[in-house]
C-alpha cells in the first residue's frame, strides 16, 4: 500500500486531507480517561499539517445509533489533540452538514479541523452498500486526499474505512504502516519461543485467534474470564465465576489440538475469588480468598489469578523471544484484583522478547497501572483488528488502502 511518505513526496500543501483516525477514546463525562490513541495519530497529522496539508480529521467514538448524542461527542477528543499538537484545533458539530463545510473551508494551509463523530450518521455503519456509499460521496466532498491511520476501526467495513479510499487518493498513514509492521511479526517472521498471553472476559472472542495460534504459537497462557470455561471442561467446579458453557465442546477440541501439536496450554493453578462483585467506582476493600483453580466454591467467582499462577506465568514467558498479550487477567479495574494483570505487564518488561500488548482493555491497563509504556516493544491501538489481523482474515480498512 502507498505510505504517507510517499503522498508527501508529491506535495501536500494547499491540499485537503481527509484522515480517518481512530480517536475512540475512554471518557469520564468528558474527561478523557486514556489518551493513547490520540497520541498515537498525533504524529501522522502533525507530519501533514507540517506539510502544509489542510487536515480534516475523522473518527468514531462509542457506538451512537446513527444520531447525534451529545455523550458521544468528539469535542473533548478535539481539544486533546490540539493539546498534543501545541495548535489550535477547529472543530466541526457535525459531519457532513453546513458547520463540517464551513469549517473545512476555513482551513488555512498548515491547520487541523476534526468533524463529529463519524457514527452520528446513520451511513457509517450501514449495511447496505448504496447507503454507505452515499455518505462516502458527502464525506468525499470535504476532501482532496485519504489518509487511513485508524487501525482501531480497519476491521470493519465501514464508509469512512472502506467505502470512502476507493473514491479519493489514498495512502497509510504511519500508525497503520507501524501496526501491520508489528503483526508481520507476529505471524510471518516470528521469532522463538513465541508464547501467547489470552484474557478478557468470554472465550468466544478468542477462540478463532486460538485456532491459528494452535499452528504458530510455542505456549498460550490463559487467564480472565475466559479461563473458567477452559477449566469447567476439565470437569472442574468454576462457581459463580464467568462460564460460556456452550463453548466447552470447542474447548475440548482445541486443548486436544494443543495437546497433539506440541503446543503447551497452560492455565491457571489458582484463583482470587469472592461472592460479591467489587464495586469499581468506590474501589472499597474487596472480600476475596485464594483457592486452587480445582477448588472453586460453588458460591464464589474467579476475579483474578492467583500468586502461583503469576509466578507460573512469569516463568513462561522469561524465556521468550516474542510475546503477544491480548486481554486483562482479572478485574484490573480494582486494585484488588489488579495483581494478575501487573504480573504479566511485569513479566514482558522483565523479559527480553519483542513484546505486544493487543490494544484494547489491556492498553489501558498498562497505562492505568503506572506503567511506562515506551518500555514495551509496541502497544496496539487495535485490539480487535490485531486479532482479526493474527486469525488471517482480511481486514476492510487495510484491503481499501492496497488498491
Amino acid at each position: 500500500m502507498k505510505t504517507i511518505d510517499e503522498l508527501l513526496a508529491k506535495g501536500v500543501s494547499g491540499k485537503r486531507v481527509f484522515v480517518r483516525a481512530d480517536l475512540n477514546v475512554p471518557l469520564a463525562g468528558t474527561t478523557i480517561t486514556d489518551d493513547g490513541r490520540i497520541r498515537a495519530v498525533a504524529p501522522t497529522i502533525a507530519k501533514l499539517a507540517e506539510a502544509g496539508a489542510r487536515v480534516v480529521v475523522a473518527s468514531h467514538l462509542g457506538r451512537p445509533k446513527g444520531a447525534p448524542d451529545p455523550a458521544f461527542s468528539l469535542a473533548p477528543a478535539a481539544a486533546r489533540l490540539g493539546e498534543i499538537l501545541g495548535s489550535d484545533v477547529a472543530f466541526a458539530t457535525d459531519t457532513v452538514g453546513a458547520s463540517a463545510k464551513e469549517t473545512v473551508a476555513a482551513l488555512a494551509d498548515g491547520s487541523v479541523a476534526v468533524i463529529e463523530n463519524l457514527r452520528f450518521n446513520a451511513g457509517e455503519t450501514a449495511k447496505d452498500d448504496a447507503e454507505r456509499g452515499a455518505f462516502a460521496d458527502q464525506l468525499a466532498e470535504l476532501a482532496d486526499i485519504y489518509v487511513g491511520d485508524g487501525f482501531g476501526a480497519v476491521h470493519r467495513k465501514h464508509a469512512s474505512v472502506f467505502d470512502l479510499p476507493a473514491r479519493l487518493p489514498h495512502a497509510a498513514g504511519g500508525l497503520i504502516a507501524t501496526e501491520v509492521g508489528v503483526l508481520q511479526k507476529l505471524t510471518a517472521e516470528v521469532k522463538r519461543p513465541y508464547v501467547v498471553v489470552l484474557g478478557g472476559a468470554k472465550v468466544s472472542d478468542k477462540l478463532a485467534v486460538i485456532d491459528q495460534l494452535l499452528g504458530k504459537a510455542d505456549r498460550i497462557l490463559i487467564g480472565g474470564g475466559m479461563a473458567y470455561t477452559f477449566l469447567k471442561a476439565q470437569g472442574h467446579e468454576v462457581g459463580i465465576s464467568l462460564l460460556q458453557e456452550d463453548q466447552i465442546p470447542v474447548v475440548l477440541e482445541y486443548m486436544e489440538r494443543a495437546r497433539k501439536t506440541g503446543v503447551e496450554l497452560v492455565l491457571p493453578v489458582d484463583v482470587l475469588v469472592s461472592k460479591d462483585f467489587p464495586d469499581l467506582k468506590t474501589k472499597a476493600p474487596a472480600d476475596f480468598i485464594t483457592v486452587d483453580a480445582d477448588k472453586i466454591p460453588a458460591d464464589q467467582e474467579g476475579l483474578d489469578i492467583g500468586p502461583k499462577t503469576r509466578e507460573l506465568y512469569a516463568s513462561k514467558i522469561a524465556d521468550a523471544e516474542t510475546v503477544f498479550w491480548n486481554g486483562p487477567l482479572g478485574v484490573f479495574e480494582h486494585p484488588d484484583y489488579a495483581n494478575g494483570t501487573k504480573a504479566i505487564a511485569q513479566a514482558l518488561l522483565d523479559s527480553s522478547a519483542f513484546t505486544v500488548v493487543g490494544g484494547g482493555d489491556s492498553a489501558a491497563a498498562v497505562r492505568i497501572l503506572g506503567f511506562d509504556e515506551n518500555a514495551f516493544g509496541h502497544i496496539s491501538t487495535g485490539g480487535g483488528a490485531s486479532l482479526e489481523y493474527l486469525e488471517g482474515k482480511t481486514l476492510p480498512g487495510l484491503a481499501a488502502l492496497e488498491v
